[in-house]
Protein backbone atom coordinates (compact mmCIF):
# COMPACT_ATOMS: atom_id res chain seq x y z
CA UNK A 1 0.00 0.00 0.00
CA UNK A 2 2.77 2.41 0.98
CA UNK A 3 4.70 1.51 -2.16
CA UNK A 4 1.66 2.19 -4.36
CA UNK A 5 1.13 5.57 -2.70
CA UNK A 6 4.80 6.41 -3.24
CA UNK A 7 4.58 5.62 -6.95
CA UNK A 8 1.38 7.64 -7.26
CA UNK A 9 3.00 10.69 -5.67
CA UNK A 10 6.08 10.38 -7.91
CA UNK A 11 3.95 10.25 -11.04
CA UNK A 12 1.98 13.29 -9.83
CA UNK A 13 5.15 15.32 -9.19
CA UNK A 14 6.64 14.46 -12.58
CA UNK A 15 3.37 15.36 -14.31
CA UNK A 16 3.27 18.75 -12.58
CA UNK A 17 6.90 19.45 -13.55
CA UNK A 18 6.21 18.61 -17.19
CA UNK A 19 3.07 20.77 -17.19
CA UNK A 20 4.93 23.75 -15.68
CA UNK A 21 7.77 23.36 -18.15
CA UNK A 22 5.30 23.23 -21.02
CA UNK A 23 3.51 26.35 -19.83
CA UNK A 24 6.78 28.23 -19.46
CA UNK A 25 7.84 27.19 -22.95
CA UNK A 26 4.49 28.30 -24.37
CA UNK A 27 4.76 31.64 -22.57
CA UNK A 28 8.23 32.23 -24.02
CA UNK A 29 7.02 31.31 -27.49
CA UNK A 30 4.03 33.63 -27.19
CA UNK A 31 6.23 36.45 -25.87
CA UNK A 32 8.72 36.04 -28.72
CA UNK A 33 5.92 35.96 -31.27
CA UNK A 34 4.37 39.03 -29.70
CA UNK A 35 7.70 40.90 -29.85
CA UNK A 36 8.30 39.97 -33.48
CA UNK A 37 4.74 40.97 -34.31
CA UNK A 38 5.21 44.33 -32.60
CA UNK A 39 8.49 44.94 -34.42
CA UNK A 40 6.87 44.32 -37.79
CA UNK A 41 3.54 46.00 -37.05
CA UNK A 42 4.60 49.50 -38.09
CA UNK A 43 6.08 48.31 -41.38
CA UNK A 44 3.07 46.12 -42.12
CA UNK A 45 0.71 49.06 -41.63
CA UNK A 46 2.56 51.18 -44.18
CA UNK A 47 1.24 51.49 -47.70
CA UNK A 48 4.27 50.90 -49.91
CA UNK A 49 4.58 50.89 -53.69
CA UNK A 50 7.07 48.02 -53.44
CA UNK A 51 7.07 45.69 -50.42
CA UNK A 52 10.20 46.03 -48.31
CA UNK A 53 11.32 49.22 -50.06
CA UNK A 54 11.01 52.94 -49.42
CA UNK A 55 10.70 54.44 -52.90
CA UNK A 56 11.33 58.19 -52.74
CA UNK A 57 11.39 60.74 -55.55
CA UNK A 58 13.37 63.85 -56.47
CA UNK A 59 14.14 65.78 -59.65
CA UNK A 60 17.76 64.60 -59.79
CA UNK A 61 18.74 68.03 -61.12
CA UNK A 62 19.46 69.91 -57.91
CA UNK A 63 23.15 69.65 -57.14
CA UNK A 64 24.33 69.14 -54.38
CA UNK A 65 20.95 68.15 -52.95
CA UNK A 66 20.09 65.49 -55.50
CA UNK A 67 21.79 64.78 -58.81
CA UNK A 68 23.29 61.98 -60.91
CA UNK A 69 26.94 61.01 -60.84
CA UNK A 70 28.02 58.11 -63.06
CA UNK A 71 24.32 57.33 -63.61
CA UNK A 72 23.76 56.99 -59.86
CA UNK A 73 21.61 59.31 -57.74
CA UNK A 74 23.69 61.05 -55.08
CA UNK A 75 23.48 64.13 -52.88
CA UNK A 76 22.23 65.30 -49.52
CA UNK A 77 18.59 64.34 -50.16
CA UNK A 78 19.64 60.87 -51.27
CA UNK A 79 21.68 60.26 -48.13
CA UNK A 80 18.89 61.53 -45.88
CA UNK A 81 16.35 59.33 -47.66
CA UNK A 82 18.64 56.32 -47.46
CA UNK A 83 19.19 56.82 -43.73
CA UNK A 84 15.45 57.19 -43.13
CA UNK A 85 14.73 53.98 -45.06
CA UNK A 86 17.39 52.02 -43.17
CA UNK A 87 16.05 53.15 -39.80
CA UNK A 88 12.54 52.09 -40.74
CA UNK A 89 13.84 48.71 -41.86
CA UNK A 90 13.26 49.23 -45.57
CA UNK A 91 15.51 49.11 -48.61
CA UNK A 92 16.13 52.64 -49.98
CA UNK A 93 14.98 53.11 -53.57
CA UNK A 94 15.57 56.68 -54.84
CA UNK A 95 13.98 57.59 -58.19
CA UNK A 96 13.58 60.69 -60.34
CA UNK A 97 10.49 62.47 -61.61
CA UNK A 98 10.07 65.86 -63.33
CA UNK A 99 9.49 68.45 -60.63
CA UNK A 100 6.40 69.94 -62.23
CA UNK A 101 4.54 66.63 -61.86
CA UNK A 102 6.23 65.26 -58.75
CA UNK A 103 3.19 65.65 -56.46
CA UNK A 104 0.93 64.08 -59.07
CA UNK A 105 3.32 61.14 -59.19
CA UNK A 106 3.12 60.73 -55.43
CA UNK A 107 -0.67 60.86 -55.41
CA UNK A 108 -0.71 58.39 -58.29
CA UNK A 109 1.34 55.96 -56.17
CA UNK A 110 4.42 55.98 -58.38
CA UNK A 111 6.49 56.29 -55.18
CA UNK A 112 5.99 56.41 -51.42
CA UNK A 113 7.48 59.81 -50.63
CA UNK A 114 9.14 62.90 -52.04
CA UNK A 115 12.55 63.51 -50.50
CA UNK A 116 13.74 66.14 -52.95
CA UNK A 117 14.09 69.47 -51.13
CA UNK A 118 10.39 70.32 -51.22
CA UNK A 119 9.27 73.32 -49.21
CA UNK A 120 6.33 72.56 -46.94
CA UNK A 121 3.62 75.07 -47.85
CA UNK A 122 -0.03 75.42 -46.91
CA UNK A 123 -1.06 75.02 -50.52
CA UNK A 124 0.86 71.78 -50.97
CA UNK A 125 -0.38 70.52 -47.59
CA UNK A 126 -3.88 70.42 -49.07
CA UNK A 127 -2.70 67.55 -51.28
CA UNK A 128 -0.04 65.77 -49.20
CA UNK A 129 1.16 65.40 -45.63
CA UNK A 130 4.56 66.76 -44.62
CA UNK A 131 7.02 65.34 -42.14
CA UNK A 132 8.92 67.40 -39.63
CA UNK A 133 11.54 69.50 -41.51
CA UNK A 134 14.82 67.84 -42.37
CA UNK A 135 16.52 71.12 -43.20
CA UNK A 136 15.90 74.85 -43.04
CA UNK A 137 16.78 77.19 -45.88
CA UNK A 138 15.53 80.36 -47.54
CA UNK A 139 14.56 81.83 -50.89
CA UNK A 140 17.41 84.02 -52.12
CA UNK A 141 17.97 86.30 -55.12
CA UNK A 142 21.09 85.75 -57.22
CA UNK A 143 22.47 88.00 -59.99
CA UNK A 144 25.57 88.08 -62.15
CA UNK A 145 28.69 89.35 -60.38
CA UNK A 146 29.01 91.89 -63.20
CA UNK A 147 25.45 93.19 -62.82
CA UNK A 148 25.59 96.82 -61.66
CA UNK A 149 21.91 97.64 -62.21
CA UNK A 150 20.49 95.55 -59.37
CA UNK A 151 21.67 96.63 -55.94
CA UNK A 152 18.52 96.08 -53.86
CA UNK A 153 15.41 93.94 -54.11
CA UNK A 154 13.43 96.96 -55.32
CA UNK A 155 15.63 97.01 -58.42
CA UNK A 156 14.10 93.69 -59.50
CA UNK A 157 10.93 95.45 -60.66
CA UNK A 158 10.33 94.77 -64.34
CA UNK A 159 13.44 92.58 -64.67
CA UNK A 160 13.61 89.10 -66.20
CA UNK A 161 13.75 86.54 -63.40
CA UNK A 162 14.44 82.83 -63.71
CA UNK A 163 12.92 80.19 -61.43
CA UNK A 164 12.42 76.44 -61.32
CA UNK A 165 9.19 75.12 -62.83
CA UNK A 166 6.33 74.58 -60.38
CA UNK A 167 8.41 75.88 -57.49
CA UNK A 168 7.36 78.28 -54.74
CA UNK A 169 9.74 80.81 -56.29
CA UNK A 170 7.31 81.48 -59.14
CA UNK A 171 5.04 83.37 -56.73
CA UNK A 172 8.04 85.18 -55.23
CA UNK A 173 9.08 86.39 -58.68
CA UNK A 174 5.55 87.64 -59.45
CA UNK A 175 5.93 90.22 -56.67
CA UNK A 176 8.55 91.99 -58.78
CA UNK A 177 7.85 91.27 -62.43
CA UNK A 178 5.74 89.50 -65.03
CA UNK A 179 8.87 88.59 -67.02
CA UNK A 180 9.40 85.14 -65.55
CA UNK A 181 11.22 82.25 -67.21
CA UNK A 182 10.75 78.76 -65.78
CA UNK A 183 13.43 76.07 -65.98
CA UNK A 184 13.46 72.32 -65.21
CA UNK A 185 16.40 72.97 -62.89
CA UNK A 186 17.63 75.98 -60.93
CA UNK A 187 21.16 75.20 -62.11
CA UNK A 188 20.14 75.90 -65.72
CA UNK A 189 18.65 79.20 -64.64
CA UNK A 190 21.75 80.22 -62.67
CA UNK A 191 23.93 79.44 -65.70
CA UNK A 192 21.98 82.06 -67.67
CA UNK A 193 23.02 84.85 -65.29
CA UNK A 194 26.67 85.48 -66.33
CA UNK A 195 25.84 85.71 -70.10
CA UNK A 196 23.03 88.16 -69.27
CA UNK A 197 20.14 86.03 -70.54
CA UNK A 198 18.50 86.59 -67.14
CA UNK A 199 18.67 89.55 -64.78
CA UNK A 200 18.12 87.51 -61.64
CA UNK A 201 17.27 84.06 -60.32
CA UNK A 202 15.27 83.23 -57.21
CA UNK A 203 16.22 79.88 -55.74
CA UNK A 204 17.20 78.05 -52.58
CA UNK A 205 20.14 79.71 -50.84
CA UNK A 206 22.01 76.40 -50.60
CA UNK A 207 21.66 75.67 -54.32
CA UNK A 208 22.94 79.08 -55.36
CA UNK A 209 25.89 79.17 -52.97
CA UNK A 210 26.89 75.62 -53.93
CA UNK A 211 26.81 76.59 -57.62
CA UNK A 212 29.12 79.50 -56.86
CA UNK A 213 31.61 77.25 -55.07
CA UNK A 214 31.50 74.08 -57.13
CA UNK A 215 30.82 75.33 -60.65
CA UNK A 216 32.67 78.61 -60.37
CA UNK A 217 29.65 80.58 -61.53
CA UNK A 218 30.28 84.30 -61.27
CA UNK A 219 27.13 85.17 -59.38
CA UNK A 220 26.26 86.91 -56.13
CA UNK A 221 23.34 87.38 -53.75
CA UNK A 222 21.18 90.48 -53.43
CA UNK A 223 19.59 91.55 -50.14
CA UNK A 224 18.44 89.26 -47.36
CA UNK A 225 16.58 85.96 -47.74
CA UNK A 226 13.06 86.53 -49.07
CA UNK A 227 11.61 84.01 -46.64
CA UNK A 228 12.52 81.17 -44.33
CA UNK A 229 11.65 77.76 -45.73
CA UNK A 230 11.13 74.43 -43.97
CA UNK A 231 12.08 71.55 -46.23
CA UNK A 232 10.25 68.31 -45.47
CA UNK A 233 9.33 64.85 -46.74
CA UNK A 234 5.99 64.67 -48.56
CA UNK A 235 3.77 61.59 -48.08
CA UNK A 236 0.26 60.71 -49.21
CA UNK A 237 -2.45 61.66 -46.72
CA UNK A 238 -3.66 58.08 -46.18
CA UNK A 239 -0.27 56.80 -45.00
CA UNK A 240 -0.09 57.80 -41.33
CA UNK A 241 2.09 54.83 -40.30
CA UNK A 242 4.76 55.83 -42.81
CA UNK A 243 4.58 59.49 -41.76
CA UNK A 244 5.08 58.58 -38.10
CA UNK A 245 7.97 56.26 -38.94
CA UNK A 246 9.70 58.95 -41.01
CA UNK A 247 9.29 61.55 -38.25
CA UNK A 248 10.78 59.13 -35.72
CA UNK A 249 13.69 58.37 -38.05
CA UNK A 250 14.44 62.08 -38.50
CA UNK A 251 14.25 62.72 -34.75
CA UNK A 252 16.55 59.76 -34.01
CA UNK A 253 19.05 60.91 -36.64
CA UNK A 254 19.22 64.33 -35.04
CA UNK A 255 19.47 62.91 -31.51
CA UNK A 256 22.35 60.52 -32.20
CA UNK A 257 24.37 62.94 -34.35
CA UNK A 258 23.94 61.16 -37.68
CA UNK A 259 22.04 64.08 -39.20
CA UNK A 260 24.80 66.53 -38.29
CA UNK A 261 27.40 64.24 -39.88
CA UNK A 262 25.50 64.06 -43.17
CA UNK A 263 24.75 67.78 -43.21
CA UNK A 264 28.34 68.74 -42.39
CA UNK A 265 29.65 66.41 -45.08
CA UNK A 266 27.67 68.23 -47.78
CA UNK A 267 27.49 71.79 -46.48
CA UNK A 268 29.99 72.21 -43.68
CA UNK A 269 27.25 72.96 -41.17
CA UNK A 270 24.11 71.63 -39.49
CA UNK A 271 21.19 72.77 -41.67
CA UNK A 272 18.71 72.39 -38.83
CA UNK A 273 20.52 74.86 -36.58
Amino acid sequence: MKRSLFYFLMVLVVSLMVACSGNESNEKTETAASGAEEGNSVTSEMKLVNDGKLTFAMSGLLKPLNYKENEKLVGFDVEIGTEIANRIGLEPNPVTNPWETIIQGLRGNKYDAIIGSMTATEERAKQVDFSDPYYISGATVFISSKNEDIKTLDDLKGKTIGVMQASTYVEDAKKYTDKIKEFPSEIYALQDLPPGRLDAVITDKIVGISAMKESGLEIQTVGDELKREEIAVAINKDNLALLEAINKAIADMVADGTYKEISTKWFGEDLLK
